[in-house]
């Protein structure tokens, strides 16, 4: 059974910032497949050669091309900004689109502190434009299928949550789409992005979270703000906010935290390495139901997300796999962002919702690491 689709009312103009390895991947392709939907009018990129590339792959009309993100704000055919640049960068370009008054969707993490993410929302409330924010996993039919599974349980016994992948690069060499990384940046878009990101980095862990900045500790933030995202996004949703981090082991390139919640406890194991395989996925234990969610690569467009359920049926070992749609996660994803910019439906994954995940980083990091010596 295919999902439910906004009924396409005009076609939305999309602006992208950032060239890289998403756009051309997941952004480019998949916005092209659903042109009664959108069409990227505007590519943003500080690399003129990543700009050319990306602009012979849009499907439809040919894009303009700009190095300055105002002037595709500021574009009366762009009505949807994509950020999908270097997160040094996601707050301050969120809130220059705001200000223009575009929507946005903007790809985690949303901010790298809690500082950006509050001037996120502020931006927002004085904007006509909405902040969407991409955890494409928490769209997936089987997950919706999943949270409604888990709140028809009485008693929730354990949880895991798994995301353990192999080289990115096998992944996206298999999408199909030729990718192109580009290193024709001026010298002070370098030294820009650098300034910023150490900023950043210091007001999220010593400034927010009281966190000796180490390579370790920052190289460990940057993995929670990348791949951890979609995890411990998704466990929110289904779990709630946990009470307290119990222990956190970190030997990169793999890592353990033990959450608390009332009642339960939830592993949350991730790493990466040199198998080419992607089992991402979290499951939920209750006394007569085991509740699982499977996620494969989403750069190989049609691999089905599916839903496990184990029972215990009248003494009978039961075991179901339900595949309800092949359409991928940010397919259905990009229908609500649709229906959010054409028909001012509620989202889920707003700004506020995302900083949740910066409360829990900060949890992890001062359960896991040292804190500054006054």
């Amino acid at each position: 059974m295919a999902s439910s689709k906004p009924v396409p009312t005009k076609i939305l103009g999309v602006g992208i910032v950032g060239c890289g390895e998403v756009c051309q991947t997941i952004h480019i392709p998949t916005l092209g497949h659903m042109s009664d939907y959108f069409q990227v009018t505007y590519l943003c990129d500080v690399s003129s050669n990543a700009l050319q590339h990306c602009k012979t792959k849009v499907a439809g009309k040919t894009p303009g091309t700009t190095r300055d993100i105002k002037e595709l704000c500021a574009s009366p055919d762009v009505d949807v900004v994509f950020i999908a640049n270097s997160n040094e960068y996601h707050a301050a370009h969120t809130i220059i689109a705001l200000e223009h008054d575009k929507h946005v969707m903007l790809e985690k993490p949303a901010s790298v502190n809690v500082r950006d993410g509050d001037a996120i929302i502020a931006a927002e409330q004085k904007s006509k434009g909405k902040v969407f924010v991409g955890y494409m996993r928490r769209y997936a039919a089987a997950f919706l299928d999943a949270i409604e599974e888990v709140g028809g349980v009485d008693k929730i016994l354990y949880a895991r949550v798994r995301d353990i992948i192999g080289p990115n690069s096998t992944f996206v060499d298999q999408s199909g789409t030729f990718p192109k990384k580009f290193s024709d940046f001026k010298p002070e878009d370098t030294q820009d992005m650098t300034t910023r990101g150490t900023e950043l980095m210091t007001q999220a862990l010593e400034k927010e979270c009281g966190v000796t900045q180490t390579e370790q500790s920052k190289r460990f933030w940057r993995i929670l703000g990348g791949l951890g995202t979609h995890d411990l996004s998704a466990m929110r949703e289904v779990l709630g906010m946990p009470t307290s981090v119990r222990g956190v082991a970190y030997n990169f390139p793999f890592w353990n935290v033990l959450f608390q919640y009332e009642g339960f406890a939830v592993s949350y194991e991730s790493g990466m390495d040199q198998v080419p395989r992607f089992d991402a996925h979290i499951e939920i234990y209750t006394p007569k139901k085991t509740i699982r969610v499977q996620y494969d690569t989403p750069y190989v467009k049609g691999l089905p997300v599916t839903l496990h359920i184990s029972e215990n049926v009248d003494g009978t070992y039961k075991e179901s796999i339900i595949r309800k749609t092949y359409e991928d996660a940010y397919t259905l994803e990009l229908f609500e962002l649709y229906a959010m910019a054409t028909e001012g439906k509620a989202h889920k994954t707003t700004a506020a919702d995302a900083k949740k995940d910066l409360e829990i980083f900060g949890m992890i990091m001062q359960a896991g690491f040292s804190k500054l010596e006054k």
